[in-house]
């Protein structure tokens, strides 16, 4: 059986905070405001990982209200979520996320994010996309007040009927 999953997230963009996509930290005058490092590339990844397999989503696994997430790598929640993929049967297919920030421009940064993604899921580097976009200066993205990340995934159960 072959199951798809959407994940979103968003984080405002605040002074004296690391800017942490994808587990690389890009340098920048802001960061993303968030109980953990506040990526919101492996948060949407992971929401779109537990809703393909129908396990929840981000924030019932890994709580805003638990201290022993506070600053927590977010990247980490991938691998927490692949273990879990695994005791139900589930395997990685393709995952694409994309970026939406006005600046900064993260382009360079990409091959890192794909890398360190494709080890957090234990999974061949060529499952992995990541694209980045603005949103020519619309919205909350545009004016700089915050970063979002869409993912899209896809799996396969090898349980019958899984």
């Amino acid at each position: 059986m072959i199951r798809t999953g959407i994940g979103y997230d968003v984080h405002r963009l605040v002074a004296d905070r690391k800017l942490i996509l994808g587990g690389i930290e890009i340098p920048f005058e802001k960061g993303s405001l968030g109980h953990s490092d506040g990526d919101a590339v492996c948060h949407a990844i992971a929401d779109a990982l537990l809703g393909a397999s129908a396990l929840g989503d981000i924030g019932q696994h890994f709580p805003d209200t638990d201290d022993a997430y506070e600053g927590f790598r977010s990247v980490d929640f991938l691998s927490r979520v692949k273990t879990m993929l695994d005791e139900v049967g589930y395997s990685i297919e393709n995952v694409d996320a994309t970026i939406i920030l006005q600046e900064p421009k993260v382009a360079v940064y990409i091959p890192q994010m794909r890398q360190l993604i494709a080890e957090a899921l234990e999974c061949d580097l060529a499952l992995i996309s990541v694209k980045a976009t603005t949103t020519e200066k619309l919205g909350i993205t545009g004016r700089g007040e915050a970063v979002a990340a869409q993912a899209i995934c896809t799996l396969r159960s090898s349980i019958s009927g899984g």
